[in-house]
């Protein structure tokens, strides 16, 4: 890898990926120099669009009008795709060494698994051409679409037909499953494993298209070693303008939530000075390859998971806590289409959360409370139905698979958990229980009250070393937790990023009990709140008049030392 790669590579480091509606839909990366800044609006009818801001040149009203309309149902640009060839090609994304690479003829055979749920029909075909085209013959024993029950009027009518004239051409190829109800991505990902025949197989999302060359690193790597569950490198291919962007090479790690994250490339790596060695991941996204008797054997995908999310993090824990292990290949890419917005009505997050609390209770042990800390949640009596883990965990212990202490030490060292906590969630004064302790904007260093509604904002967490720290909670890897600090001069206290609390003057520690005052240990002064002139109320530092606070979860054994003082 190149010294620009390796900078190209930070600049994506530790993005989070938002999953959305129908597959893993990554974020918008930040865009390359120039784009970034608002560009002339190409449409005189939607000036606020996103889909024009970069393109629709010279389109006519009615022709913006049509655009728009799509872009509005499918978050994409579905008025372009309808226009672009069906089998076109793009960039080779490759490292120049990966085109050096030969590979054995004889290779495993591969079904290749779509899922669908209400994708555009012309995105669909492109996805469908370019792994016909891009993959051997010889290999390609199936392509398997499931649809999870799409509304959309073009998919009931059509997809069925277009099947039938792809098989004209490639005799039974093409298999199509529908769902007769909605079940969500990882019963759709079940439902295409169940029925693939090949010795590997793939799981695609439906709005991608492959890359020259894709498929034969994927079955060689699985031919080497059947144990290793592979992943694709990815690209992006823009909402708007159709246009591919690859990515460097990153793996794919996770946070406390379980959400995914783009991954630092480990030093060991680089050392091999081999661009196309075969990089350990400590999970994958949705998108994976495995040996098909393998994947069975470890318990498939799990079939308690709802709707979506979560899924990819549980495969990736049991694969590696199982005996196997997770690979980035980066002589095997694709590109996946991105979404500008989420354009169905699921609450996914609702979804995402179930799903992250069923992993911990199969394969955290002792480190599941980090979810739960994650989350907001209580560890007991959170009222959140996980489904019955039962059979999970006999399949763990049929497996003899490793502990979680195993798989941070020996595969994800960098996920830290975060030691101390002993009181997280919302926090109130009891002079008016409405309002709650509020980070205020990310970009301002003043916290503020603010009526309760328990977003992240309000997320506050009390350490027994006397932090607290306001907001999202991040792995200290981030470096972006913010405390809450007695200046040391004026009266308002201040939230300044936690790696930064050097500076002289600035007090970072509090005693804290439940149901008590939030007293400073160095300046003595407590945390309170007073009235302004608009009858709202700001947070003061000053000499404490007896005001209370109350913290939403405590942990147990911070709830049992106070007890005992």
């Amino acid at each position: 890898m190149t010294q620009q790669e390796k900078k190209q590579a930070e600049a994506i480091i530790r993005q989070p990926i938002i999953l959305q509606d129908g597959g893993n839909h990554f974020e918008s990366l930040e865009p390359k120099a120039g784009k970034k800044a608002r560009l002339k609006v190409l449409s005189e009818l939607y000036p606020d669009s996103e889909l024009f801001r970069h393109w629709g040149e010279g389109l006519s009203e009615s022709e913006q009008t049509e655009a728009q309309s799509l872009f509005m149902k499918f978050g994409y640009n579905v008025y372009l795709s309808d226009q672009l060839p069906l089998n076109r090609s793009f960039k080779d994304g490759r490292n120049p060494r990966c085109l050096e690479k030969m590979y054995p003829h004889q290779l495993p055979t591969v079904s290749v698994i779509l899922t669908i749920m209400n994708e555009a029909m012309s995105v669909i075909q492109r996805a469908i051409n370019s792994i016909i085209h891009r993959t051997p013959a010889h290999l390609l024993k199936e392509l398997i679409l499931v649809d999870d029950f799409s509304s959309n009027d073009e998919l009931k009518e059509n997809l069925g037909n277009q099947i039938q004239l792809y098989n004209f051409k490639y005799p039974k190829l093409l298999k199509l499953i529908r769902h007769t109800k909605r079940k969500g991505l990882t019963q759709a990902r079940i439902s295409g494993c169940k029925a693939a025949k090949a010795d590997v197989v793939i799981v695609l999302d439906s709005h991608v298209e492959v890359n020259v060359g894709w498929v034969e690193p994927i079955l060689a790597r699985i031919q080497e070693d059947r144990t290793v569950v592979v992943s694709p490198m990815f690209g992006k291919i823009h909402f708007d303008t159709l246009e591919v962007e690859h990515y460097p090479l990153a793996s794919i790690g996770f946070d406390w939530a379980l959400w995914c994250l783009y991954d630092s490339v480990p030093e060991s790596w680089f050392k091999l000075k081999d661009d196309t060695a075969p990089l350990k991941s400590p999970s994958i996204m949705g998108i994976f390859a495995a040996d098909r008797q393998f994947l069975e054997e470890i318990g498939s995908l799990d079939k308690g998971m709802q709707v979506y999310g979560g899924e990819n993090v549980e495969l990736g824990l049991r694969v590696w806590q199982c005996g196997g292990k997770i690979e980035i290949l980066p002589c095997s890419r694709i590109v996946h289409l991105e979404r500008a917005f989420k354009p169905y009505a699921w609450n996914l997050g609702q979804f995402m959360r179930r799903n992250a609390l069923r992993v911990a209770e199969v394969w955290l042990d002792n480190y599941k409370s980090m979810v739960y800390y994650y989350w907001n949640l209580p560890v007991e009596n959170h009222g959140i139905d996980y489904g019955d883990v039962s059979s999970r965990k006999e399949l763990r212990k049929k497996l003899n698979c490793r502990s979680f202490d195993w798989y941070l030490k020996n595969v994800y060292p960098s996920l830290k958990p975060i030691r101390n906590i002993v009181g997280y969630g919302t926090m109130k004064n009891t002079v008016d229980e409405m309002i709650c302790l509020d980070q205020g904007p990310v970009s301002g260093k003043i916290p503020v009250m603010h009526i309760c509604h328990g977003y992240e904002t309000q997320a506050v967490f009390y350490f027994e070393t006397g932090e607290l720290y306001l907001g999202l909670l991040y792995d200290d890897r981030f470096s972006k937790n913010r405390c809450l600090v007695d200046p040391g001069q004026g009266s308002e206290p201040e939230i300044v990023t936690c790696s930064n609390v050097t500076r002289k003057g600035v007090h970072t520690h509090w005693d804290f009990k439940q149901g008590a005052a939030i007293i400073n240990k160095d300046t003595k002064r407590c945390l309170e709140i007073q009235q302004d002139d608009t009858r709202s109320y700001t947070l003061i530092l000053q000499e404490c008049t007896g005001q209370v606070w109350n913290i939403q979860h405590i942990v147990q054994d911070w709830k049992n030392s106070q007890y005992r003082g």
